[in-house]
């Protein structure tokens, strides 16, 4: 594309009209305790959560596997206790 105006904070194409930004922000994900989580980090849970579906709980101190951030509602994918699981980081903390 040859014909694109540069705005402060978005460019614009002439031809259509199509707008996007400049830079795509990242994603922040914080802990229970406002550690900034990334992937690869590895976490543990701050209070026993039931699993839905099933009898199983998630106890509290429990390590994950280490962790992939996603978009949604839940923006944690990782392993514990060897199921796959998406949670809230509201419920864990950061391993160091």
């Amino acid at each position: 594309m040859d014909e694109v105006l540069e705005h402060e904070f978005k460019y614009e194409c002439v031809t259509c009209g199509h707008e996007w930004e400049k830079e795509e922000k990242e994603r922040e994900v914080k802990d229970a305790y406002g550690n900034v989580l990334q992937t690869g980090d590895i976490v543990q849970m701050i209070k026993d959560l039931k699993l839905k579906g099933s009898s199983d709980v998630l106890k509290s101190g429990t390590k994950s596997k280490p962790i992939r951030i996603v978009d949604g509602d839940h923006e944690i994918d990782c392993k514990m206790n060897g199921i796959s699981i998406a949670l809230k980081a509201q419920y864990v903390k950061k391993v160091n």
